[in-house]
């Protein structure tokens, strides 16, 4: 039971208790306001170089699954590892409680070199953020010293990335996958139609192989600093095939189609961001972690607005006028949270049998 302090760039200082790492660690400081769904927020590839608030106050009541190292997609997580930097949270439940649960959180944490504090006001501490935007910070354990760092002149993609192609399933539909930072579960929910997916690294040069379907993935990070990829966009626009794109996929794509990216203030962190489908009356609550977002209005004119966040107004998806071609800021395949719109895989899948 060490004490443990989160430390501002602005200096202001919050003392609680480690029950993770015993080690001190910085990063951005960033909040999430999901109820549920930490074993899957934390192995969230978009969260690298990051040090979570959970504004929710009670965390690790139902523990974490043990994850299966055998299956090539792990069940119960959105990646192989935890990939947040440190956790910060009010109440921390000792004990657990859940039919599917292996360990606890602390332990988890612990098994992976996290860091995490507990005791901390988080409602203080999301205001702040939310009046300064997101900082930088440390979590200190003890009287351990650590240097600041800032992700965001890092080429994160470039860590979370597969390393390797890889290949699942084995369907008619041959969806050819540029992982920037993908969440498992897109690969799950396109394995649920008739698909060979294969995952290629964000800077692979997919253009010569034949595939039905591109899909760009979320992922970590300034979209700057994936140049290649948008390199490869700009070409694949070109082509007929059919395109979609998720969280980061949605910024490369519009940058590559003349848009700039830029920082949010605090970024979209949670389950419930309302978004509006343009064109109709439809709003659907989504889930969404991302700190940059494009400016619509320096697309070329065969785009259009997708759908808009109804919080503050941003682009949140866009789409070719005339081409399969479309993505979105917010997650469809959401897991833990909504899935309202887990129908544009479903289209994205009728717009390649369409084609083919």
């Amino acid at each position: 039971m060490q004490k443990a302090t989160l430390i501002l760039e602005n200096g202001r200082e919050f003392t609680g208790t480690s029950f993770g790492h015993p080690a001190s660690v910085a990063g951005e400081v960033v909040f999430n306001t999901a109820m549920t769904g930490y074993p899957e927020s934390l192995t969230d590839p978009s969260y690298k170089g990051q040090i979570l608030i959970a504004t929710y106050p009670l965390m690790g009541n139902y523990g974490v699954p043990k994850m299966n190292s055998d299956q090539a997609i792990p069940k119960d997580f959105e990646s192989d590892r935890i990939h947040i930097s440190g956790l910060i949270i009010s109440d921390y439940s000792f004990g657990y409680s859940h039919w599917n649960a292996g360990q606890s959180l602390g332990t988890w944490l612990n098994d992976n070199k996290v860091p995490a504090i507990y005791g901390i006001d988080t409602r203080e501490l999301t205001k702040i953020i939310r009046e300064h935007g997101c900082m930088l910070g440390k979590i200190i354990i003890e009287d351990q010293e650590t240097d600041w760092f800032d992700p965001n002149h890092e080429n994160l993609v470039s860590m979370v990335t597969t390393k390797e192609k890889l290949t699942y399933g084995n369907g008619k539909h041959k969806i050819m996958l540029v992982d920037c930072g993908v969440k498992l579960n897109i690969i799950r929910s396109l394995l649920n139609f008739d698909t060979t997916v294969v995952r290629v690294p964000y800077d692979y040069d997919f253009l010569e192989n034949d595939y039905d379907g591109l899909f760009i993935t979320n992922g970590p990070g300034n979209p700057a600093m994936c140049a290649p990829t948008i390199k490869h966009l700009q070409i694949a626009i070109g082509k007929d095939k059919p395109i979609f794109g998720i969280c980061l996929g949605s910024q490369l794509l519009g940058m590559a189609a003349g848009a700039s990216a830029f920082k949010l203030k605090y970024g979209h962190r949670s389950h419930n961001q309302p978004v509006l489908q343009h064109g109709t009356n439809k709003c659907f609550i989504t889930s969404q972690n991302h700190g940059y977002a494009i400016d619509h209005k320096n697309l070329q004119s065969d785009w259009e607005v997708f759908f808009t966040n109804l919080n503050d107004g941003t682009c949140e998806g866009i789409k070719h006028r005339e081409k399969p071609i479309m993505a979105t800021q917010f997650h469809p395949e959401a897991a833990g949270g909504p899935t309202d719109t887990s129908f544009l895989f479903e289209q994205f899948i009728q717009t390649i049998e369409n084609q083919s």
